[in-house]
């Protein structure tokens, strides 16, 4: 499926209006369905961009704790274009019922209606506390441009959030794009559980937008111990990297950034 689509728009610029081709980024409804012991329950329906249906799961699944590693997917297969299957042993029914949401999951929301949330914030905790070599400022400076320049969806249509794995020099190794800021960072992480590349220490997650409790509660998950949002960190955002030991940066951008947590990864700071 197509993550783009064309419509016709009336262009004003000025008090001249003419009709012109433009382009949408697709949203659709993802069924997530997993299996139990024979028994097949929705787990979640999320709004997302089409494309990396499998690995969004698979991110969604290890950032809720339901998985701990790729081998508890024991299958994982797309049944048509908007639903996605996964099977799982009866060890992680208690883990699904503590995810279970009783409404649809907008594209920008990552974690409203779970049942709880104290299996997020529990886990999060030890998880970015690993060695990382201290990164110049003008690594980080750099990184939001190469983030963008890796969008191609966003440039088509300027309707999709991106989130991008660096190395600490710098260096892009992958980014996801999603009309949901968590869908991308579910993407991306779903990406490295199912290639066996997670921890991910001694990488960087950028995201486009703001750094929101849920967007770091899966990067410390992954272990990611840095993250630079462009926008700015919510209040709990800061109060989770902090207790992890993340180092949190935000407004990214203008040649200027804020860092909210973790300075002494930071070279000169």
């Amino acid at each position: 499926m197509e993550k783009s689509q064309a419509t016709e728009v009336v262009r004003v610029r000025g008090v001249e209006a003419v009709a012109a081709r433009d382009w949408l980024a697709v949203e659709r409804p993802l069924e997530i369905r997993a299996r139990t012991d024979g028994a097949v329950r929705v787990v979640s329906t999320t709004m997302r961009t089409p494309g990396e249906d499998l690995a969004l799961v698979a991110g969604f699944l290890f950032a809720e704790g339901v998985v701990k590693q790729a081998s508890d997917l024991r299958a994982l297969e797309s049944v048509d274009e908007d639903t996605v299957l996964v099977e799982l042993g009866s060890e992680a029914d208690a883990a699904l019922n503590a995810t279970k949401r009783s409404f649809v999951t907008s594209g920008a929301c990552g974690v409203c209606g779970r049942a709880s949330l104290d299996g997020l914030m529990s886990a999060a905790a030890p998880a970015t506390r690993g060695e990382t070599r201290r990164i110049p400022a003008t690594v980080i400076h750099a990184l939001p441009a190469a983030l963008r320049q890796a969008q191609t969806t966003f440039a088509q249509t300027g309707g999709l959030h991106a989130a991008g794995l660096f190395t600490t020099d710098g260096g892009c190794l992958a980014v996801h794009e999603d009309v949901g800021r968590h869908n991308a960072v579910d993407k991306l992480v779903g990406t490295l559980l199912l290639a066996g590349q997670l921890p991910a220490h001694d990488r960087i997650l950028v995201v486009s937008g703001r750094s929101s409790f849920e967007l770091v509660q899966k990067a410390i998950a992954a272990g990611v111990p840095l993250m630079v949002a462009v926008g700015a960190p919510s209040s709990l955002a800061v109060e989770m990297a902090r207790t992890a030991g993340m180092t949190l940066l935000g407004f990214v951008r203008d040649g200027g950034f804020n860092v909210y947590a973790g300075a002494e990864r930071l070279n000169g700071i």
